[in-house]
């Protein structure tokens, strides 16, 4: 993990960042979306046979597999349907409609409507991340979109992981279809035989997915491109070591991920640097948190805790963590992060699944101008104007003035049509 002292020399470092989107494959994203897009279902077929390693016979999970969560885990179950019902409640406090605002002689306002059909994509790869579809598509339920799909690599045997499932029935899913990477996002954005064409596709995934999550766009919506995962933790003298050890770990796990660490305390930071190892070795599998570690792992050594949050800010993190004595005093300097996490029971591991708000966060730095996933990500707001004689007598004759500062006769005119003569 590489330690770095002081505010300035932390700025230089934060620069440095690991781009998300791998711009030397975009010309085979391309590819592999003009195959989908020309072929269809044929392409799908192909192309998730080349990737996955698995001839389908359909794509879509047919209605008789999901009676294969019937064999989960009665505890795993209980614990899908506690978070469906966390994420649902965090949602439902989210306030989901319009307003109308009544002035001499009319009404403003916006109409809140939502989309008719959102795709969740779900990645695959070592490890079903059936979480990621609870925090997508409980969200995408609670704004009242209409159909909500799923796509989700299928696994070796062709098959999808009885636990995806499971949260695609809890969840409210619509269909859940076997198809990943950028031949999934394709399918969804143009529809071919077998997929229907989205209005939005939202979720995380590698580096292609991501790539073409950003060549469809225009042709569907997308929600954010979220790249590797990132944690920055401020942590003070008070913090407990191991916790501090524990969540940069947690981090560390996930594949491409930053861990960051924050502090002014020097005893701390010799402490965590002493318990990385010995925790590292009592993970089953090590490598990749030590990867993690070794090649994007960071520490920044400072004199206070308000250059903490400078360097936080800087940073824009995904998760900002504040394992701090009072993490609430510093709540009103945070001005850039995806998601904030106060004090030690609020650890963002906690967060990724049961916590209530969504695990898709903004990556990359993007949370200095976006925000994690929430309503209205699945939802238009219409304005509304609904204005009578008298408004229109008051407001019009300003309007046309501005009109032919601008050069549009047209405009004015229109106006001026309806205006009183005389």
């Amino acid at each position: 993990m590489r330690v770095v002292r002081g505010v300035q020399p932390a700025l230089a470092v934060i620069g440095e960042r690991p781009a998300a989107l791998a711009e030397t494959r975009l010309e085979a994203v391309r590819e592999v979306l003009r195959d989908v897009r020309a072929r269809g279902d044929a392409a799908l077929f192909d192309l998730t046979e080349r990737f996955d390693g698995v001839r389908l016979a359909s794509l879509r999970v047919p209605p008789e597999a999901f009676a294969a969560p019937d064999a989960l885990d009665e505890d795993l179950k209980g614990a899908v349907r506690e978070a469906v019902g966390r994420i649902r409640a965090f949602y439902e406090r989210q306030p989901g409609s319009g307003f109308l605002h009544a002035e001499a002689d009319g009404l403003l306002g916006q109409l809140v409507r939502p989309l008719e059909r959102v795709a969740c994509y779900v990645p695959g790869g070592q490890a079903p991340l059936f979480s990621t579809l609870l925090m997508t598509a409980v969200p995408a339920r609670v704004a009242g979109v209409r159909e909500v799909l799923v796509a989700t690599p299928p696994g070796p045997s062709g098959e999808v992981p009885p636990v995806v499932l499971l949260a695609a029935l809890e969840a409210g899913v619509d269909e859940v279809y076997r198809v990943g990477g950028p031949a999934a996002i394709a399918a969804l954005a143009y529809g071919t035989q077998s997929v229907p064409r989205a209005d939005k596709i939202v979720g995380p995934g590698n580096a292609l997915t991501m790539l073409a999550k950003r060549l469809v766009y225009g042709e569907v919506g997308i929600e954010a491109l979220p790249g590797p995962t990132e944690t920055l933790l401020i942590a003070d003298e008070h913090a407990d070591p191991e916790h501090v050890v524990a969540d940069l770990l947690a981090q560390a796990e996930h594949v491409g991920a930053q861990p960051v660490l924050v502090t002014p305390s020097a005893d701390l930071l010799r402490a965590v640097e002493a318990g990385l190892e010995s925790q590292l070795e009592r993970l089953p599998q090590p490598e990749r948190a030590r990867d993690s570690l070794a090649e994007r792992g960071l520490a920044v050594l400072v004199a206070t805790l308000q250059e903490a949050l400078e360097v936080a800010n800087a940073y824009a993190p995904e998760h900002l963590c504040l394992l701090v004595a009072d993490p609430w005093a510093l709540v009103p300097g945070v001005r850039h992060a995806g998601g904030l996490f106060l004090g030690a029971h609020s650890m963002e591991a906690l967060g990724d699944y049961l916590a209530g708000p969504s695990h898709v966060m903004p990556t990359g730095g993007s949370a200095r101008f976006s925000s994690a996933l929430n309503l209205r990500d699945f939802q238009k707001v219409i304005p509304l104007v609904g204005l009578g004689a008298e408004a229109l007598a008051r407001l019009g004759p300003a309007a046309a003035r501005m009109a032919r500062a601008e050069g549009l006769e047209a405009h004015a005119r229109a106006i001026e049509s309806r205006l009183p003569q005389g």
